[in-house]
């Protein structure tokens, strides 16, 4: 059993399932100062959130912990590499948490106004930095034999990993309209519709420029091409009949589509990506694959052993607390103060 496979699988799955969960998270936390005309309906946006946004983060952690034990040079070269980057997203993310937690805390106007800028930015920057990040993974970096990042945050901020930070940035807020379609009522629901539709073809053309430009700036389009049953071809499906769903409103089937785009705009990376993990632009050997970065075979069936057993727990506990929380919030349902 080749357990390196089975690994860079599994870590594919749990970036995937936390660009699919906290997306719409990030999403309703961009669209929190645009799409609300009070503060009941501030607080209605964050209470659709409020019980989910914490637990969709666990993906990260356990995507980051699974790196780390399964391939660790590849977590040494990707956090060693982007650590200016990855510092200010986990500053932006405790920012985040502090204003979920804080908010509330004390009824000023100027400091529900101050941690309403803290969920604003802790959701805008990480989305815009997770593009960049990846972007800049399937541009190849300049690694060297020693399995070194020798490049610098000028190299990380080029143009065209930026413009992967927007459309990430774009897809995730739309898919946060999606969310709160669902979740809120009345006006604020008719505002999440109608900001759905106004971002769409945007995005549309923005992310149609960034694959077009993929294809002599990337590597994900060796051997993966625009053919029917492809990734990219069924991103493209998806997202369309996700508009489809949209203008007929039906917001359930909308926001499903919405999600399966950002699962195969996932899995055009990982798979466009496979064996590499961090390819090289100085030389292809020097490329971090999932076998010259991943650990032993012994630590790798060990973890394989564990996650047998506690994944589906934790996949069950989350699913139970979607299922709970899953009613709309009303004005109605905000106690006066």
């Amino acid at each position: 059993m080749d357990f390196q496979i089975i690994w860079f699988v599994l870590i594919a799955i749990l970036f995937i399932g936390y660009f699919v969960l906290e997306g719409f998270d990030f999403g309703v936390g961009i669209l929190l100062p645009f799409i609300s005309k009070d503060d009941v309906d501030r607080r209605i946006v964050i209470n659709t959130i409020g019980p989910f946004w914490d637990a969709n983060e666990v993906w990260l952690i356990t995507a980051g912990g699974a790196m780390f034990a399964a391939f660790p040079h590849w977590y040494a070269t990707l956090f060693s590499g982007f650590y200016i980057p990855l510092f200010l997203m986990l500053l932006s993310l405790i920012l985040r948490a502090a204003g979920f937690e804080f908010r509330s805390k004390m009824k000023q106007v100027w400091w529900r106004k101050l941690f309403d800028q803290f969920i604003f930015w802790g959701s805008l920057i990480p989305a815009l930095l997770w593009g960049v990040a990846f972007t800049n993974i399937v541009q190849g970096l300049p690694i060297g034999e020693d399995m070194n990042f020798t490049g610098n945050l000028l190299h990380i901020l080029n143009p065209y990993a930026l413009l992967g930070g927007l459309v990430v940035v774009l897809i995730f807020t739309l898919h946060g309209a999606l969310f709160l379609s669902l979740r809120t009522t009345d006006k604020l629901r008719e505002r999440a519709e109608k900001i759905a539709n106004i971002l769409w073809i945007p995005i549309a053309v923005i992310t149609g420029v960034f694959a077009v430009l993929g294809y002599w700036n990337t590597v994900l389009f060796e051997g993966l091409g625009l053919v029917p049953g492809s990734f990219p071809a069924l991103a493209i499906i998806s997202f369309i009949t996700c508009y489809v769903f949209m203008k007929l409103k039906m917001q359930g089937y909308a926001f499903a589509f919405g999600a399966l785009t950002i699962v195969m705009g996932a899995a055009v990376i990982f798979y466009g990506l496979f064996p590499n993990v961090m390819p090289s632009s100085l030389d292809a050997a020097f490329s971090l694959t999932i076998y010259n970065a991943s650990s032993s075979d012994l630590t790798l069936k060990i973890m394989s052993i564990v996650a047998l057993f506690f994944v589906p727990i934790v996949l069950a506990y989350q699913g139970w607390s979607y299922y709970v929380f899953s009613q709309r919030i009303s004005r109605d349902a905000i106690p006066r103060e």
